[in-house]
């Protein structure tokens, strides 16, 4: 066999990340952690220019990027006010008036051939009428207002935290890792003139900071992957009609529950985020159907508690950049394109991009393979996380607002229309690949919205009736003692991170 010569990697390798923020300074502490000597991590931000800060509701996959990193789950969720989360209540989506939860846990008990609904649908052919939810071991513990670490992870969760205090943390970590931080605007992105790749970040006070690999961190303005590079935008705004959004801080009144509130009215939604030390609160607003003066009244007369800061107006188009990676320039965060927050992705989103970049990590010249494949996973990651959330609108009884009918009687894409008429037909959901969307999460949301399968799998009708009945009893059993063993959510934060918590109301 012939032995591999491969060249010498020139190092290190000369990583600029442009703008800080959430995305800036997750990049930047992973590189740096991940990297050590291998590459010079140089960030450029300007601390007169705003962030988004909107992403305060996160999912599950943070626990696990938080842990590749070695954070200290206590020390982190101190510095960032965190309170846990273990899933979304939709109020008012399928119709008023009515809501359903979204857990981040499994519900029952899956067989290899099927998953639980298929039983639970069985049950109820059978008059066991009980409530898919009382199954899950997560919701049960959010609607309880319930909290502990469990044995082998048993409780999966995420958390609710300010991102403004997260990127406060990673900063000191990633300096600490070695990231040089330079304080100024960037004035100009001036492009090589033979390869067309980036040559450099020029600020405005006539600074050149020149790298082999340009991280985009830049937000909305896109500066880099966009502003010199124009790699073009795919707008989804015909699926996910709403373009606007404006978000306030008000302090607590009352003990923090284990969940995000997600509630929607005639021309979107609310979120409600508790933290350790204040809610997050905000709304979500399609312009064609609610003007923004209006989406502020509603705002302000439904908050709790004092309002803290000035409220943030947030214009955006739900989209994607057509590239993620082109040449020696990597998007990061909203820069590479926007899922609205429904189903708290923001944050993830840029979790995957990092990883993907680490292992994908040029160590001499930019392979067009892998910038391919970056950019293949990237948008089918994008896409599946569209089509997520376009189902919250679509699958829908709502007709009480031109907002929700709209929502209602619009084309979707062909990838989302096989799934919901697979799981109406059938009671199945197939996750693909690494789809980040678990088949439980489809399955609630569709039951949720109002889908009701016709039918289910033909392994559910082995069981014997008294078979099916101590199933059935035995495992609402398990998560009911389960949950009644678990400490308030607020007492369990104050033990764990050693945080002074507001009182139950």
């Amino acid at each position: 066999m012939k032995r591999p010569n491969p060249a010498v990697p020139a190092l290190p390798r000369r990583i600029v990340i442009a703008g800080g923020g959430t995305a800036g300074w997750m990049t930047a502490a992973a590189l740096a952690r991940t990297l050590g000597k291998v590459a010079h991590v140089t960030l450029v931000e300007s601390e007169q220019i705003g962030t988004i800060g909107v992403g305060e509701s996160t999912i599950p996959p943070l626990v696990a990027y938080n842990r590749i990193l070695g954070i200290s789950e206590a020390e982190f969720m101190r510095a960032t006010q965190a309170t846990f989360k273990l899933g979304i209540n939709f109020e008012n989506w399928r119709v008023p008036g009515e809501a359903y939860f979204h857990s981040f846990g499994g519900t029952g008990k899956d067989h290899w051939s099927a998953g639980f609904q298929h039983f639970w649908m069985h049950g109820l052919a059978r008059g066991h009428d009980e409530a898919y939810g009382e199954y899950c071991l997560e919701l049960k513990a959010a609607q309880a207002g319930r909290f502990a670490h469990l044995p082998e992870d048993r409780m999966n969760y995420a958390y609710q935290l300010d991102s403004g205090l997260y990127a406060r943390f990673l900063r000191q970590m990633a300096e600490a890792d070695g990231t040089v931080r330079i304080e100024g605007k960037i004035g100009g992105v001036p492009l090589d003139p033979e390869t067309g790749d980036i040559a450099a970040l020029v600020l405005e006070d006539g600074q050149r900071i020149e790298g082999d690999l340009f991280i985009d961190c830049t937000g909305f303005r896109a500066l880099l992957i966009e502003g010199a590079l124009h790699v073009g935008y795919d707008d989804w705004t015909h699926w996910l009609p709403c373009d606007g959004a404006i978000a306030i801080q008000t302090s607590s009144v009352r003990a923090p529950i284990p969940y995000t509130r997600a509630i929607a009215h005639g021309s979107g939604w609310q979120w409600r985020i508790p933290l350790q030390h204040r809610q997050g609160n905000g709304i979500v607003y399609c312009s064609a159907y609610m003007d923004h003066e209006a989406a502020l009244e509603m705002l302000l007369s439904t908050v709790e508690g004092e309002k803290l800061v000035r409220p943030n107006p947030i214009r955006f188009r739900t989209g994607v950049r057509r590239k993620q990676w082109h040449r020696n320039c990597v998007a990061v965060g909203l820069s590479g394109g926007f899922m609205e927050p429904l189903e708290s992705t923001s944050i993830h989103l840029i979790q995957r991009a990092i990883l993907r970049i680490v292992r994908m990590l040029p160590a001499g010249t930019i392979s067009a393979r892998d910038v391919a494949e970056f950019n293949d996973q990237q948008m089918l990651d994008m896409e599946q996380i569209r089509d997520f959330l376009i189902l919250h609108y679509k699958a829908t009884d709502r007709r009480d607002t031109p907002f929700w009918r709209h929502c209602a009687s619009m084309e979707v894409p062909e990838s989302l229309a096989h799934r919901i008429e697979l799981f109406r037909e059938t009671g199945r959901v197939f996750r693909r690949n690494e789809e980040l969307f678990a088949e439980n999460s489809w399955v609630q949301v569709m039951m949720g919205q109002g889908i009701v399968p016709q039918s289910y799998h033909p392994v559910a009708a082995k069981l014997r009736d008294e078979e099916l009945a101590h199933l059935l009893q035995t495992l609402r059993e398990q998560v009911d003692r389960t949950v009644a063993a678990l400490p308030a959510h607020g007492d369990y934060i104050a033990r764990y991170c050693g945080a002074e918590m507001p009182a139950a109301a």
